[in-house]
This record gives C-alpha cells, sequence and structure tokens, in this order.
C-alpha cells in the first residue's frame, strides 16, 4: 500500500539534513558549477531555459525541474541543492510564460516538457552539459507535477520522478460541477493569467473538459509504471489531489511513496526539508554520485 498518512518531514525523525542541502561542495578548479541560459525550440514558439551545471568531470545525472501554473515559486533552491549533490538541472519557462515565446496552454505545456526531456538527450546537449542520460529524473510543483507525470510516462529513460504537490486537471474538472468548485476555479486562473500570453479562463478550462483522459494524473501515474517515484503533498495545498492520484497509481507501482506534510501548496515552512527530500531521492537513482 502507498503511504498516505500524514507525516512530519524526514530531517526531524532523521540526524539532519543531507550535506548538500546545507553546504556548498569543495570548488572543483578543473571543472567548476555553472549556469548557462539558453532557448529550447518547441513548437510554434520557444522555452526560455536555464542549465544549472554540477561541478566535476565525467558525466552527470540530470533533474528536470518543473514549475507550477503561473510560476510564481520556481523551486530554485531545489536546484541548487540538486547541483551540490552533484545534478545538472535544467529549469524553463514554458510557451507563452514569463517571456517565453508562443502562447501558453495546457496542451503546449505538456508538449515543452516532453521536448525539454528529448532535448537532455540530444549529442549536442550530451556534450555539452555531460549528462549521463541513464540518470535522468523529471521533478515538478503544482501544475508542474502533472507535466513530469506525463512527460515521464512517455519517456521510458526516465529513471525517477519526484512530484511535489502536483496538481491532477481531472479532478478539477471534476469539481466545476459545483458552484463552489467552479467559483475557486475562476479565482484561480484569474489570479495566475498575468505572466501568460495567448491564455483565457475559456481557453484552459475548455482544455482540461474536452479531453479529461489526457490530463488525469492517476492515469499518467499508471502509464509511468514501477520506476521509482515520491509525491510529497501538502496539507495546506492540494494534498488530496494527491492522496487521489497515489491510489489510482497503486496498482501499477506499489513501491510508490506518498507523504502528505504539514505545510501550504509553496512549503513555505518547509524548504530545507523539501531539498532535503529530493536530494536523498535523487541520491538513490544515482546512488554513486554521494
Amino acid at each position: 500500500m502507498i503511504c498516505c498518512a500524514l507525516v512530519a518531514p524526514a530531517q526531524a525523525r532523521d540526524t539532519g539534513p543531507h550535506p548538500a542541502v546545507i553546504a556548498d561542495p569543495k570548488p572543483d578548479a578543473a571543472h567548476p558549477a555553472g549556469m548557462s541560459a539558453f532557448v529550447i525550440p518547441s513548437g510554434d514558439g520557444a522555452m526560455n531555459a536555464v542549465m544549472y551545471t554540477a561541478a566535476g568531470a565525467g558525466l552527470h545525472p540530470t533533474l528536470l525541474l518543473l514549475h507550477g501554473f503561473p510560476g510564481n515559486e520556481q523551486n530554485l533552491d531545489l536546484a541548487q541543492a540538486a547541483r551540490r549533490a552533484g545534478w545538472n538541472v535544467l529549469t524553463l519557462h514554458y510557451r507563452g510564460s514569463w517571456g517565453s515565446p508562443g502562447a501558453f496552454s495546457f496542451g503546449n505545456a505538456s508538449e515543452d516538457a516532453f521536448t525539454a526531456l528529448q532535448f537532455l538527450q540530444q549529442p549536442a546537449t550530451i556534450a555539452r552539459y555531460r549528462i549521463d542520460t541513464s540518470a535522468l529524473v523529471v521533478a515538478g510543483h503544482s501544475m508542474g507535477g502533472f507535466m513530469a507525470a506525463d512527460a515521464a510516462a512517455a519517456e521510458p529513460r526516465v529513471a525517477g520522478l519526484f512530484l511535489i504537490d502536483p496538481w491532477d486537471p481531472a479532478q478539477t474538472v471534476a469539481s466545476l460541477a459545483t458552484p463552489e468548485g467552479e467559483a475557486a476555479w475562476q479565482a484561480e486562473v484569474a489570479s495566475d493569467l498575468p505572466p501568460l500570453a495567448g491564455a483565457t479562463y475559456d481557453s484552459l478550462t475548455g482544455e482540461i473538459k474536452a479531453d479529461v483522459a489526457k490530463f488525469d494524473l492517476g492515469r499518467r501515474l499508471a502509464g509511468y509504471g514501477r520506476r521509482p517515484l515520491i509525491m510529497i503533498g501538502a496539507e495546506r495545498g492540494i494534498g488530496a489531489m494527491a492522496r487521489k492520484a497515489a491510489a489510482d497509481a497503486q496498482g501499477a507501482n506499489p513501491d510508490a511513496r506518498l507523504m502528505i506534510w504539514p505545510t501550504d501548496h509553496s512549503f513555505s515552512d518547509q524548504r530545507i526539508a523539501l531539498a532535503d527530500a529530493l536530494v536523498r531521492f535523487l541520491a538513490g537513482v544515482a546512488p554513486t554520485i554521494r
């Protein structure tokens, strides 16, 4: 059974956070850590992207980190912690979000996440950023959690999936049957539209209502199969969605883990614990790194 209990963050039960969460590694003069900004073409637009490159010679495991809707919380503290642990980290803004060329839609964001995964496996990208394609992990927060699951289910080379209070569009569609649910969704979209180009309440709502099966987090997780998976929901966020999605995925992935933490959707008071959980998960996927 997937663990669905309300639990405290792991660091409260352990001796302390992983060293990569709280301390810089020894500098590598020959192969220093770095950061590169570039654009990844996608569909009729492009994604503004940043690659955090890990220090050290040789190939590096690589994390694709996807932000939510619209992406006010980018979780770059998690990117930094993962890099200190020896991982490259690719972050991006979907088409039509935060200045990326093109129009924003949930369908486009889904395509963008998959395109980013393919970008990480291109020979030129592998050579430039020294990527170990046998250790690709996808992580996502909120809407990015759905996009991460969607992309990982479609790409069998993904070695791990880490979801942070993930959004399930199918459950949102179900909630629209009540006046309260519809009002909450309208308020959510209204507050999130300003940094998004080409999107409206009607366009976004129409997308998820028109193809509920495509936008079903539980189905995506079932399609992901038995590869490593951790979901951390937020009690004061949308952790209830994570509970249902985990239950839907349970038959296909009995080793998946779900934890619900007593925090808000942005994990505002659990950032160190969240980084610790991510780094420890990554260490399990690529145990030779740290």
